[in-house]
């Protein structure tokens, strides 16, 4: 089980050298990843960097920690813009990138965006495609239902061919989610508890193999926050999802109403205490 951090971007907003901080202490730490959360423009939506930027600036001071957004709401994008944008962060991270992806429900974030609430699905499903045929052919020939491409490619094609897309849904997805996990995405982003998580898992393996996939090729994570209400039992949630057969896990300093340099004192303390056979290994 690969375990990593959720960078505190809302706690720290602006202050970008304790962002670069938090960062270069999770790689020294030997996690194996850092996510960032997304939201462009919702009412009330509060302090948030862009992902996809936040992480650019992130890739340029870190070597080896593996970098994810999570998680990019895909049809309220561009498809073939967001395409270039991932290569790019892909290429100038050497091939470090994992991105989630979901569909959303702020109406108003699709509507700021000029783009539809409707169909989102149905364009998601068709964007995962395309964005494949863009990650991994020089020259694409694309004709769907929302988009058209004739005879031109991405250039410079990203390290990562295709560069791995996980879903994020809620605690119990609706079967068209599920059906795009197995049939089309590298993972998921896991949000009920460790009893629903087997059920879950063999909803996904069997529209894998219906597909023809690999239904062991498909990786899962969750998430254990190691302050607020359960810090308490962090360890033994670890180990829960450890023993469920869980391939990533990330862990979480915010929602802990810690200052700034609270939030890296605790990274640097938590880490060593991840309970064997999970610990990372620097």
């Amino acid at each position: 089980m690969k375990i990593g951090v959720s960078l505190p971007v809302r706690e720290m907003k602006n202050d970008l050298g304790a962002i670069k901080a938090f960062a270069q202490l999770a790689e020294e730490l030997g996690l194996s990843h850092l996510r960032v959360p997304e939201q462009i423009m919702r009412p009330g939506s509060g302090h948030l960097h862009e992902s996809m930027m936040i992480l650019a600036y992130i890739a340029a001071v870190t070597e080896k920690i593996e970098l994810m957004p999570s998680v990019i709401i895909l049809p309220a994008r561009q498809t073939v813009l967001f395409a270039k944008q991932a290569a790019e962060l892909d290429t100038l991270t050497g091939g470090r990138v994992r991105i989630g992806i979901g569909v959303g429900s702020s109406r108003e974030e699709y509507g700021y965006l000029n783009e539809d609430f409707a169909n989102r699905g149905r364009r998601c499903d068709e964007q995962i495609e395309l964005c494949h045929a863009l990650w991994t052919q020089e020259e694409v020939n694309f004709q769907g239902e929302f988009h058209t491409v004739e005879g031109a490619g991405l250039n410079p094609l990203p390290v990562q061919q295709p560069i791995p897309l996980w879903v994020g849904s809620r605690a119990e997805p609706a079967p068209t989610v599920i059906r795009r996990i197995g049939r089309q995405c590298d993972g998921w982003i896991v949000m009920c508890d460790p009893d629903a998580f087997p059920q879950q898992r063999e909803t996904i393996r069997a529209e894998a193999l219906a597909a023809g996939r690999d239904p062991d090729a498909i990786g899962a994570e969750a998430g254990v926050a190691v302050v607020g209400p359960r810090k308490a039992e962090w360890r033994d949630r670890v180990a829960n999802w450890g023993e469920a057969g869980l391939t990533h896990l990330c862990l979480r300093t915010l929602g802990g109403d810690l200052s700034v340099d609270q939030h890296l004192d605790k990274l640097a303390e938590v880490v060593p205490q991840i309970p064997e056979p999970w610990g990372v290994q620097i």
